[in-house]
């Protein structure tokens, strides 16, 4: 009787701890759960960032191309009004 009651007691004792651990466990879960989202939502961040000033940069581009054209056709005009005044 003496030793089923130790055997009893001992197996509570394994069951706390096994519970103990078992809480251990499952925090650290929740954090790695928890940190593996942060860590995704950040990489979508940089991603959906580096798009927004790619499509900036080409539309800076493009801009600049359309000044510079019309900069040459202004000059162009320019140059055809002057040679005109001569002939």
């Amino acid at each position: 009787m003496d030793s089923l009651k130790s055997a009893v007691g001992q197996l509570r004792s394994l069951s706390e701890d096994l519970g103990s651990q078992f809480n251990i466990i499952q925090t650290r879960i929740d954090f790695t759960s928890a940190l593996t989202n942060v860590l995704e939502e950040g990489a979508d961040k940089l991603t959906l960032a580096d798009m927004n000033e790619a499509s900036a940069q080409y539309l800076t581009l493009q801009t600049r191309q359309s000044l510079a054209i019309n900069s040459l056709s202004l000059a162009a005009q320019s140059s055809r009004g002057v040679l005109q005044l001569f002939y």
